[in-house]
């Protein structure tokens, strides 16, 4: 690779960086590019020579920001790519550390109200992650129920989004104590395919 072409890669990965930061610190919309680039260290007049806008560029920081938020789980969990036991994300989730971590945490329910109401493109993006989501979360159930998969991640990403609303930090901690327990209850509710399931059914 030639001394130009790395450098402007090496520019290109600063301008995601730092826009994936903002985008998971304020929002998208809070993105402007004449900021990202001069925190960047680069000029605003060599932004297109990056990108074709500034819709490109939410996209592309969306992105970013979701990779790097699934990094930062995988890392916290400490299980690489081994899947989680549903309990366990569950758990991990809906949790106070989580909560409190709205700029390392899930981008999903950091920035789900912004990609809303953003272009098509930009929806694709966190459809995929969302996809993903559902799909692990589906392979961890012990019914392998994709209807319970869809109500458990949307659970999952409502509460902690209401939960940051909470002003009271009692009522947002009941909020995450009790949509976790009904989350956990629905997967124990599920037949399991192991002995002691099938053991406990003979007596029914």
């Amino acid at each position: 690779m030639g001394h130009s072409l790395a450098d402007k890669v090496q520019s290109r990965e600063r301008i995601l960086s730092k826009a994936a930061e903002q985008a998971r610190n304020a929002g998208l919309e809070s993105i402007s590019v004449g900021t990202v680039m001069q925190s960047a260290g680069l000029t605003h007049g060599g932004f297109y020579n990056h990108f074709k806008s500034r819709a490109e560029l939410l996209a592309r920081a969306l992105e970013r920001a979701l990779v790097d938020g699934r990094k930062a789980w995988l890392a916290t969990e400490g299980t690489g790519d081994k899947p989680r036991s549903f309990e366990a994300t569950v758990r991990r989730f809906l949790s106070r550390s989580h909560r409190d971590s709205r700029t390392a945490g899930c981008a999903i329910a950091a920035l789900a109200s912004d990609v809303a109401r953003a272009d098509e493109q930009t929806r694709v993006v966190m459809s995929k992650h969302i996809d993903d989501f559902v799909s692990q979360t589906v392979h961890s159930l012990a019914a392998k129920d994709e209807g319970d998969a869809l109500l458990a991640v949307s659970a999952m990403v409502g509460a902690l989004l209401l939960s940051r609303v909470q002003v009271d930090p009692k009522q947002s901690d009941a909020l995450l104590k009790s949509v976790r327990e009904r989350l956990l209850a629905l997967n124990l509710a599920r037949p399991h395919d192991d002995a002691r399931f099938r053991v406990a059914n003979r007596f029914e």
